[in-house]
């Protein structure tokens, strides 16, 4: 196997994804007219959430926040002006554009996910699900503390398969000649698409 991307491309991913979980987290938030309390706490969760999890199945300590206390305090910051912020985003930022913006966040947190967990020697199998998990339980996590059912457990649509496909693909361009940051962002960019087409199409899997 190749050498992992280096830790520097994998720590600009990580700020892209988080910054995203956090505009989903202060979406949600002011959907649920909560204070400034529970914005931070609602966008700390959708930012953190899926590497949490994935940093305690690999066993690596410190936490990826704690290691970087710059993400916790840059999302500190955010959820301060989180409601202004919205309103002057609502004004210019389209359904559509929240959307892409999610299906980034999800490209880049699935393949930090699989990229780590094949950095720790995990079975091919298991750093798939770890890619996939660092994907979607961070808004997992979000629904839950909002009392709501999460989303992608109940609208049909394939986030996870969407993950899941990304992950598998940056496996097996890891055995080819690319090089390692054309497979990181190649699988990322494959993740969003998905995400989008199943969007643009409303495909659905397991629902009529």
């Amino acid at each position: 196997m190749k050498h992992m991307p280096h830790v520097s491309l994998i720590t600009v991913i990580e700020i892209i994804a988080i910054l995203v979980g956090a505009f989903s987290g202060f979406i949600e938030a002011r959907r649920k007219r909560m204070d400034v309390v529970g914005v931070f706490t609602v966008a700390f969760i959708a930012a953190f959430g899926g590497g949490t999890l994935r940093d305690i199945l690999l066993d690596r300590r410190p936490l990826f926040w704690v290691q970087h206390q710059e993400y916790a305090i840059l999302i500190f910051i955010l959820a301060l002006i989180a409601n202004p912020l919205i309103r002057t985003l609502r004004q210019i930022v389209s359904e559509r554009l929240i959307v892409i913006a999610d299906a980034v966040g999800l490209g880049l947190f699935a393949v930090a996910g699989v990229s780590l967990a094949l950095t720790a020697n995990m079975p091919l199998f298991i750093a798939s699900m770890m890619g996939v998990i660092t994907g979607i339980f961070g808004g997992v996590l979000r629904d839950i503390v909002c009392n709501e059912v999460p989303m992608v457990f109940r609208d049909g649509k394939p986030y996870a398969i969407c993950a899941f496909i990304g992950c598998w693909l940056y496996i097996l361009l890891q055995r080819t000649n690319v090089s390692d940051d054309f497979a990181l962002w190649l699988s990322a960019t494959v993740i969003t698409l998905l995400r989008l087409l199943t969007w643009k199409f409303d495909m659905r899997v397991g629902r009529p």
